[in-house]
């Protein structure tokens, strides 16, 4: 993920979130369904451009937004950019199948 800052501000900051859904397979019932919060996000090393401080948080995901990284202290034009790690905890009673679900990152 990258986030790039061009407007220049003299006094910068923005925050990072991400959020998933549940993941499912089949119709969807308890046994298909792995929860949200079986997730995990790290966004591991940062780096940066120009001046910005960038500070992430390892993260149990949830269907609600988690704030994953922080942007302080910025100054001028900068970038910030990570490559998550997310895990899924697989419980005990699901079931086999192609399970699927949304991971959405965004930035204010």
């Amino acid at each position: 993920m990258s986030v790039t800052d061009d407007r220049a501000l003299l006094s910068a900051s923005w925050t990072a979130t991400a959020s998933v859904t549940d993941f499912t397979t089949g119709g969807g019932t308890p046994p298909e369904t792995i929860p949200a919060t079986d997730s995990g996000y790290d966004p591991g090393a940062i780096t940066t451009t120009g001046t910005i401080t960038a500070t992430g948080t390892v993260v149990t995901l949830s269907n609600s937004p988690q704030t994953v990284v922080t942007g302080t202290s910025g100054v001028g034009d900068n970038t910030a950019s990570w490559d998550p790690n997310v895990s899924i905890a697989l419980p005990a009673s699901a079931v086999g199948g192609t399970y699927t679900g949304t991971l959405t990152q965004s930035v204010a």
